[in-house]
């Protein structure tokens, strides 16, 4: 039995290992997937099926356990979707590069502290977004650089307005994730069910 971790990973990342996994593993043998929310069970399972291998799922302690038994060789695969609980897609939006009014030396301590403990809340938000001063965090010299990659790797998606980021002479200087514009920007607050701003 071989099993894989994908707690804290973002769609469509839980079904992309799972598929990768299966495609090494030979008919009849299981391998079980670790996930911890209903949306990577539902479209892990949903994958799984497709491809007409067996799924049997347990909970326990908030983590939730996929058994795949494999048969045969699977299907071809279609197009993965990414399902989520209604009022799960959650954004932080980040306009400054400190927290709150007041002292300054404190607000910039406040938001370090703020985006180094966002790290470790499980399930990630879906997205983060930066603008105006905000986007001195996303880029070089930011003291919270190597946290934003970790939360990039477990599939959050990082936008720096572009427009920002040229005001500010940060253009060559974004170093996680990408430049974005309003459009696009509107376009996720528009369909996030939770905004929060620190």
């Amino acid at each position: 039995m071989r099993e894989i971790d994908c707690r804290g990973l973002a769609c469509p990342q839980p079904v992309l290992e799972t598929k990768e996994a299966l495609e090494k593993l030979s008919e009849g043998e299981i391998l079980r997937v670790l996930v911890d929310n209903e949306a990577a069970v539902k479209n892990v399972m949903r994958f799984a099926e497709a491809q007409g291998h067996a799924v049997r799922v347990t909970e326990g302690q908030g983590v939730y356990t996929l058994e795949i038994t494999k048969k045969g060789a699977g299907h071809p695969v279609g197009e993965i979707s990414c399902e989520r609980p209604e009022g799960s897609f959650r954004v932080v939006v980040v306009a400054s590069d400190r927290m709150g009014e007041g002292d300054e030396a404190l607000g910039r301590k406040l938001l370090v502290n703020f985006l180094k403990t966002l790290r470790e809340v499980s399930p990630p938000p879906q997205a983060l977004v930066f603008y105006n001063r905000g986007v001195f965090l996303s880029t070089e010299a930011s003291p919270v650089l190597e946290e934003l990659k970790e939360l990039e790797r477990r599939g959050v998606e990082i936008l720096s307005c572009w427009t920002c980021l040229s005001h500010y002479g940060l253009e060559d200087k974004l170093r996680v994730g990408r430049a974005s514009n309003m459009y696009e920007i509107l376009s996720l607050l528009m369909r996030a069910s939770l905004i929060l701003r620190p």
